[in-house]
């Protein structure tokens, strides 16, 4: 799988990178102060890794330690003690070069139950992830917990779950293996959402090449200088794109947001580039059938069809909100008829079957619209527009807290939907058309 970040990350020396990862770990509680461990592997035999019991929310660059590739250590502290599986992954998988090891959540409860996320759930996981595979308890930090991870890679595993213990995934970069944590563990928690709601529905294989059989062809661009226009709308798709992330409205291999800049005009977000990092220069210009220097979103010609057929929609965003994800697959229905804000911002929730927003005819603007905001896509997340790239921010997350708040409810007693009287009067005071 070719890594747009690799470049980029080829800059940060493996301190940074390694620090910088687990502050953001840390920061979205996929691991603990104590726990998880990562590791980067440089092509003369050095492996940089976080150090032992050393407080995860507070590394800073010198706490990590550089393993040389004859055995002695440099650094202030001693390599985590997991550092026997690390050296065992590398050593049988020569072209892995960055590890991830941490206890989030929802792969915790996988660990704990000995199951596996199938990660057939959304095309993106599979696609990033591959299957998962699992590798049985041994006491932490030994050598046989080593090499019974090691086994599992062997065979060509990308991502494993440690029975009773967590998951180590690993990647040809770093960024890709942080990238393939992060995508599985966003299927396992979606999973287990999922499960509240009714029987989850998992993709074929038909269904996962329409997804891979996307193209974006669209000529090159003349450079134009920016205007002061597209300035600010960088700038501020940029800040939201941005604050998706750590809302965990977005992760970094999911979704796309674009704004449009005039008639014929946006602004979307690149393909295959980690979206918590994007900077206003990252992001790509469409203008009819061209794009400025980028690669733009395998999702630009659904936006562009949509654009197209509603003018008075400003900003558009794909998204992977894990709670209204659990809707897209299953056949439940998102009824925001539960509080004021839901309604008035949601309106009512559609679904969209399939793949549709994969075909080249555009048919995805037929399933959204100014009056129908929102929209389950099936297997993929949900579509939001709106008359501002905030007024769509502010959608998607009244959608993600609607749709938690449902989930929810099933734990808690019967739902009461809002009465077709209360909702005549909000249409009346706050809809009208």
């Amino acid at each position: 799988m070719p890594n747009e970040n690799a470049s980029t990350g080829d800059l940060l020396h493996p301190r940074d990178e390694i620090m910088q990862s687990m502050e953001r770990i840390y920061r979205y509680r996929m691991t603990t102060t104590s726990g998880g461990n990562l590791s980067i592997r440089e092509p003369n035999g050095d492996t940089w890794i976080s150090p032992a019991r050393i407080d995860k929310g507070s590394l800073t660059r010198n706490d990590i330690v550089c393993v040389k590739a004859d055995g002695t250590v440099d650094g202030v502290h001693r390599p985590s003690s997991e550092f026997p599986f690390h050296r065992a992954i590398y050593a049988c998988r020569p072209d892995l070069h960055g590890i991830v090891h941490a206890h989030p959540v929802a792969l915790v409860a996988f660990s704990i139950c000995r199951a596996l996320p199938n990660t057939r759930l959304f095309h993106q996981a599979h696609f990033v992830c591959g299957e998962a595979g699992f590798a049985p308890y041994a006491l932490p930090g030994s050598e046989q917990l080593a090499q019974r991870i090691a086994n599992a890679f062997a065979g060509g595993l990308n991502c494993v779950i440690l029975e009773n213990h967590g998951v180590v995934v690993g990647g040809e970069t770093y960024s890709q293996a942080y990238q393939r944590f992060e995508a599985l563990e966003f299927a396992a928690k979606t999973i287990i959402k999922a499960r509240l709601l009714g029987d989850v529905q998992y993709l074929n294989d038909e269904q996962l090449s329409l997804a891979e059989r996307r193209k974006v062809e669209l000529k090159p661009a003349t450079p134009q200088p920016a205007s002061s226009e597209e300035r600010e709308l960088r700038r501020q798709l940029c800040e939201f794109v941005r604050r998706g992330c750590r809302q965990r409205l977005l992760i970094s291999t999911e979704g796309s947001f674009s704004a449009r800049l005039d008639r014929d005009a946006f602004l979307i977000t690149p393909s295959q580039r980690d979206r918590s990092t994007l900077d206003i220069g990252d992001l790509v210009l469409v203008r009819g059938d061209t794009c400025s220097a980028g690669r733009p979103s395998r999702a630009t010609l659904a936006h562009q069809a949509i654009y197209r057929r509603h003018p008075e929609i400003q900003a558009i965003v794909f998204a992977h909100p894990v709670n209204a994800t659990a809707f897209s697959v299953t056949n439940a229905t998102l009824d925001a008829r539960t509080i004021p804000e839901s309604y008035i911002f949601l309106r009512d929730v559609g679904r969209v079957p399939y793949g549709i927003q994969y075909l080249p005819g555009g048919e995805i603007a037929e399933y959204i619209s100014p009056r129908s905001p929102a929209a389950l896509l099936e297997n993929d997340g949900v579509l939001v527009v709106g008359t501002s790239i905030l007024d769509v921010f502010d959608r998607l997350e009244v959608l993600e807290t609607t749709s938690e708040a449902i989930i929810n409810s099933r734990l808690v007693g019967s739902i009461t939907p809002m009465s077709a009287q209360v909702i005549d009067e909000l249409k009346s005071v706050f809809l009208k058309e």
